[in-house]
């Protein structure tokens, strides 16, 4: 880990006020916020409205950030729960989060114009469920019930596929077939807590396939090892995300479980009094759809509560991009890649 210092607004003053000051820092963790999907994802509905006009028809939230939602809402994107929603013919986009099979077929019924930005991440789960189940496989798929990736990747072998939460459901598992069994996992999981999972699984059943590559995200892990790696050196850790974001949420869960207090904030408004008592060093990151505007603007307001030292903890360089969906590459200049945007 390298610490690079970004900023210092440290008076040379004497006095004891002076010296507070200088003793209060904030350490600014890199990676973080948007990762290559989520940009991917957004330059989707941003592209879609430049090309066909409003209004673009959303289903779901296209990444979990209310202000992402809101700005391009004030676009023209109209985000609506399920496709009955929008108008027969109508141009809908796929969240970031994938849809199942059958929230395809119904597109194809009501004639929807689709543009899919489902992370690619994600579909390399959806076609792993795909393949085991033709394989004969059940699968034992770890992940948050409810949460919009687990319903679409649940979806694609709704007969073949079970849900495991922790280990206590891994313990209540009673499979046809314990000699064919496969796991895979939501992309956005925490890390130490999956592999207890996956250890379990393999202990109660030790025939069992797992996916060729790790299914949780890049970004996520990345994120998740700058927390641990900088929990030893501050009091408290600001995650910049929203309260539906599952990747936000288990920044906040590995630091606290590294025994240092962790709170997740849509922005420097949800701050409340005690939240940085007794607190010299802050440590802020991001979660994966947070945009760094709100990462700015928390760490100006921490300034004017004394935090006027600056040092960013870059622990791994990210330089991850994905292409377009097809149908929208071809009106993008290839002079700007997708995936780059901080």
């Amino acid at each position: 880990m390298s610490l690079t210092g970004l900023a210092s607004d440290s008076t040379t003053s004497t006095g004891m006020a002076s010296l507070a000051a200088s003793q209060k820092k904030i350490i600014l963790l890199k990676p973080r916020g948007f990762c290559a999907g989520v940009v991917r994802a957004i330059d989707v509905v941003k592209i879609a409205l430049d090309l066909y006009g409003a209004p673009i028809y959303v289903r779901k939230e296209i990444v979990h950030n209310r202000y992402v939602v809101e700005e391009l809402r004030q676009a023209g994107a109209i985000f609506v729960e399920e496709l009955s929603e929008a108008p027969e013919g109508a141009r809908v986009i796929f969240s970031a989060h994938g849809v199942s099979p059958a929230v395809r077929r119904e597109a194809v019924e009501r004639r929807l114009q689709v543009i899919d930005a489902t992370c690619p991440l994600v579909t390399k789960v959806h076609l792993e469920a795909v393949r085991f189940a033709k394989q004969g496989y059940t699968i034992v798929l770890i992940g948050h019930r409810d949460h919009d990736e687990v319903t679409g990747t649940l979806g694609e072998a709704p007969d073949a596929m079970v849900l495991v939460s922790d280990v206590a459901d891994v313990d209540r598992l009673e499979l046809k077939d314990p000699e064919r069994v496969s796991y895979l996992t939501q992309t956005t999981l925490s890390l130490d807590d999956t592999k207890d999972i996956v250890r379990r699984l393999m202990e109660r059943f030790p025939k069992i396939m797992g996916p060729k590559t790790q299914d949780i995200c890049y970004a996520t892990e990345n994120r998740q090892l700058a927390v641990k790696a900088v929990a030893p050196l501050c009091q408290a850790l600001l995650v910049v995300g929203s309260q539906n974001s599952s990747n936000s949420r288990r920044l906040v869960e590995v630091c606290e479980k590294s025994g240092v207090p962790a709170y997740l904030l849509d922005d420097k408004s949800e701050i409340r009094p005690g939240m940085l008592e007794n607190v010299t060093t802050v440590a802020i990151t991001a979660g994966a759809s947070a945009p760094e505007h709100l990462v700015l603007e928390l760490i100006d307001y921490l300034k004017s509560q004394g935090y006027s030292e600056l040092e960013e903890a870059e622990i791994k360089e990210e330089d991850v991009r994905f292409t377009l969906p097809a149908d929208l590459e071809t009106f993008v200049p290839k002079l700007h890649p997708v995936g780059t945007r901080a």
